[in-house]
């Protein structure tokens, strides 16, 4: 990896997502040596994927070079490859470009879309965890309109407009706030000669309400905000299969739908090494102490999602998302510190912020420790928030600009098929 051996300690990171970019940049004062390793070279604004997948927004609008995140950093090195393996006991990684020795390890790789070890729905619905899925769904979306141009059947025109989002958490909701926006106030335009009114979207979720890690409150507004949007809401609904194109539920519901979006759940994006049953919990997240250490290896830790800190307070672990994921990378980096320096670590303390979701234009819901509030309020708070943690100025400027750009216009400029997803449309001729 060309990497020099200096006499300082090697601190490798594995993810350049929240985590592992936060506890980067904590240690940029240290006398240490920082080796960053991810498989892409720039770090992704997760939250606002689906914006992305319904042209809201370009990808470059929401990604950043990692390199110019810490190029002012001294003992600073970046390696862009893929990490196969960790061997613990002699204490290195063996990646794609080869393998390199640590003093400490630290694994922030996130995660991934957890299908419940379905085959088929994994095969035939689509991801948006990545900017490549957001643009594979992008590319669908749009290319299911252009189809349905060229059919004369009814069955087979609606179930290219039939969009089908399985989960109700926060990413489902908030694509299905999005698409219907985009039959309201896009697809008119752009289809003139197609009846959009056809097009439905269907929200499906396997539990008794929609958002249910919010407040009672802010599951019941966003349900009243997604019905006046047009949105059908399924609930107590789950989803056994789907091949490609009817969608099959535990009750007698099904759904033909050309385009269905996986939004039910995540999983910890474990490495091979550390994937033992004795170390991986629910949700294949890796068993870490207060400390984010992970059992039986003090040199080895694990922040953010892929991390799982099980107390009294906390039994299934902190909620995957950003925030934990950046204060326990701020933590383990003073933790790091005192560790060189033979202190006592300090246990990581989770300070809850509130969550939020959006719905649409003028339409959010919040949630934080002292006020819920929902509707305009909530909606600016929410573009505040996400505009406040993206990283570099450009992708505030930008996303900005956009936001204002489709409010008064009512438009989304991004709704381009830049890379075709060239789906097989025959077996919709059934």
């Amino acid at each position: 990896m060309n990497i020099p051996k200096l006499s300082c300690p090697r601190i490798v990171i594995i993810g350049g997502g929240f985590g592992g970019l936060s506890l980067a940049q904590k240690l940029s004062k240290k006398d240490v040596q920082v080796v960053l390793i991810d498989k892409n070279n720039y770090h992704t604004f997760q939250p606002l994927l689906y914006q992305v997948s319904t042209g809201g927004l370009e990808p470059d609008s929401i990604a950043y070079p990692i390199r110019k995140v810490l190029k002012d950093y001294s003992n600073f090195y970046f390696r862009l490859a893929d990490v196969q393996e960790i061997l613990p006991e002699e204490k290195s990684i063996l990646t794609t470009i080869g393998d390199l020795n640590y003093d400490y390890l630290v694994i922030a790789t996130g995660s991934e879309t957890n299908f419940f070890g379905n085959k088929e729905i994994e095969k035939n619905a689509m991801a948006m965890k990545s900017i490549p899925q957001s643009l594979n769904l992008r590319s669908l979306i749009l290319e299911n309109f252009e189809q349905a141009l060229l059919t004369d059947e009814m069955h087979e025109r609606d179930a290219l407009m039939n969009f089908v989002i399985v989960g109700g958490g926060p990413t489902g909701v908030e694509l299905a706030g999005a698409l219907a926006e985009i039959k309201k106030g896009v697809l008119p335009k752009d289809y003139p000669d197609l009846d959009t009114r056809r097009a439905q979207i269907n929200l499906v979720q396997s539990g008794d309400c929609i958002l249910p890690g919010m407040s009672k409150k802010a599951s019941e507004k966003a349900e009243e905000f997604l019905e006046k949007l047009g949105v059908e809401i399924w609930t107590n609904i789950r989803v056994t299969s789907y091949d490609g194109k009817v969608v099959t539920t535990k009750t007698d519901l099904t759904f033909n739908s050309a385009t269905v979006v996986w939004a039910a759940g995540v999983m910890g994006a474990t490495i091979k090494g550390i994937d033992a049953e004795e170390l991986l919990v629910r949700g294949n997240r890796i068993r870490v102490n207060e400390f984010n250490q992970i059992p039986n290896y003090p040199d080895i830790f694990a922040i953010g999602d892929v991390a799982c800190i099980e107390n009294k307070d906390t039994p299934r672990g902190h909620p995957m998302m950003a925030q934990p994921a950046i204060q326990q990378g701020k933590n383990l980096g003073e933790n790091l510190a005192r560790l060189l320096d033979g202190k006592a670590l300090k246990p990581f303390a989770y300070k809850d912020k509130g969550s939020m979701a959006t719905i649409g234009r003028n339409k959010a819901v919040a949630d934080t420790k002292n006020f819920k509030f929902q509707g305009v309020f909530a909606w600016f708070v929410w573009m505040f928030v996400h505009l406040f943690f993206l990283i570099g100025f450009r992708n505030r400027a930008i996303v900005f600009v956009n936001w204002v750009y489709n409010y008064i216009r009512f438009d989304r400029e991004a709704r381009l098929i830049i890379r075709p997803y060239n789906r097989d449309y025959s077996q919709f001729k059934d």
